[in-house]
C-alpha cells in the first residue's frame, strides 16, 4: 500500500463551513513528499485563515513547512489531503489551465533570490510590463500602470535601468511591482529580505506595507527577520507542519500621548484539541512525555508528571 495515499485517505475530511468568508482558507492541509523510497510529511493537518486586507508574517524553523505552504498557495504545488481555497478558488481541484490563470490573476509571488524575480536583459519597467503582456493587457495600460507602480515603490527614477544597475533592495522592490501589476488579491513573499542587510530590508518591508495599505492587497510574508514585527499585526508560527502559535500586535496611546506597542502570544488549539506548547515554557518546568491536566473554573492547569517509580499512580 502506498503510505502517502494511505495517510491521505485517513486524514480528517475538511469542514465545509470552516473559514467561510475568509480570503485564504487552509483546512487540515497535508503535503507528503516521496523520494528515493523515503516519505516526508511536510504539512500535517495545517489550519490557517487569513482575512482580506491583512498583512501576516509566517515564521518557523527550517523544515517546518513554511515554504511548502507558500508554494501551495502560489499554485506551484498541490496538497496531498485537506483543502485550500484562495478567493474562492479550490486549488486542489484546479486543472493546469485554471492553475495558470490563477497564478496570473489571483496571486503575486516574490522569491528570496533577487535573480529569480527579474529578467536580467529587461529594464525595470519592461520587467513589470511583462506579466500584463502575457495576460493580454494593452500597451498604453501596461506603460502607465508599470510606471505608477514603480513610482509608488520609490523607483520612479529607475524605470529604464536593468537589474544589474539596481541595488539589492531596488531589485526586490521592482519584484514587488512585478508581482502587483496584474492586481492580484494576494501577494506572497518567501524570505524577500533574506539576502539583504538590515537597513535595506526595512525598505522592502515598508514597500510591502505600502502595497497592503494603499493598494489593499493581502500580504503573506515568510521571514526570519525580526524587523517584520514593525509592519505586521499578526505573526503565525509554524512547527512540524502545523500552525503552533500566533502573535497579535496593537498600539495604544497613553494619557501622556505616548504610543505604547503591545504584543500578545497565543498558542493555537486545533479542532482535534491538539496544542503545541513552546519549548521555552515546557523545558524549565520539566514538561515532557506525560503531563497532568486539571480543569479550573476559568482555565486548564498543565502540570509536570511528578510520579516516581515507587508511586506509579
Amino acid at each position: 500500500m502506498d503510505t502517502a495515499a494511505g495517510i491521505a485517505d485517513l486524514a480528517p475530511r475538511p469542514h465545509r463551513d470552516f473559514g467561510a468568508g475568509s480570503l485564504i482558507v487552509c483546512d487540515r492541509l497535508v503535503r507528503i513528499y516521496a523520494a528515493a523510497g523515503i516519505e516526508v510529511q511536510a504539512l500535517q493537518g495545517l489550519d490557517l485563515l487569513v482575512e482580506e486586507g491583512e498583512i501576516v508574517a509566517l515564521v518557523g524553523a527550517s523544515g517546518s513547512g513554511k515554504s511548502t505552504l507558500m508554494n501551495i498557495l502560489a499554485g506551484l504545488d498541490t496538497p496531498t489531503a485537506g483543502s485550500v481555497r484562495v478567493d474562492g478558488n479550490d486549488l486542489a481541484a484546479m486543472g493546469a489551465r485554471q492553475r495558470l490563470a490563477y497564478r496570473r490573476r489571483v496571486v503575486g509571488f516574490i522569491w528570496q533570490q533577487t535573480s529569480r524575480n527579474l529578467l536580467p536583459y529587461l529594464t525595470a519597467q519592461q520587467n513589470v510590463e511583462l506579466p500584463m503582456r502575457l495576460a493580454g493587457g494593452g500597451g498604453r495600460d501596461r506603460h502607465d500602470r508599470s510606471a505608477q507602480l514603480l513610482d509608488l515603490l520609490g523607483l520612479g527614477d529607475c524605470l529604464h535601468r536593468r537589474p544589474d544597475q539596481l541595488s539589492g533592495g531596488e531589485q526586490q522592490r521592482a519584484a514587488i511591482a512585478v508581482a502587483l501589476v496584474n492586481q492580484p488579491k494576494v501577494l506572497l513573499a518567501d524570505e524577500p529580505t533574506g539576502e539583504l542587510d538590515t537597513a535595506t530590508a526595512a525598505g522592502v518591508f515598508a514597500a510591502l506595507q505600502k502595497a497592503n495599505v494603499e493598494l489593499g492587497v493581502t500580504v503573506l510574508i515568510v521571514t526570519h527577520d525580526p524587523a517584520v514585527s514593525a509592519v505586521v499585526r499578526r505573526t503565525v508560527a509554524i512547527r512540524d507542519g502545523r500552525t503552533s502559535a500566533e502573535t497579535h500586535r496593537h498600539a495604544t496611546t497613553g494619557d501622556d500621548g505616548q504610543v505604547v506597542r503591545h504584543a500578545v502570544e497565543y498558542a493555537v488549539l486545533d479542532r482535534a484539541g491538539r496544542l503545541q506548547l513552546p519549548k521555552e515554557m515546557t523545558e524549565p518546568l520539566g514538561l515532557r512525555d506525560l503531563v497532568r491536566l486539571e480543569a479550573e473554573p476559568d482555565h486548564i492547569g498543565v502540570w509536570p508528571d511528578r510520579r516516581t517509580r515507587e508511586d506509579p499512580k
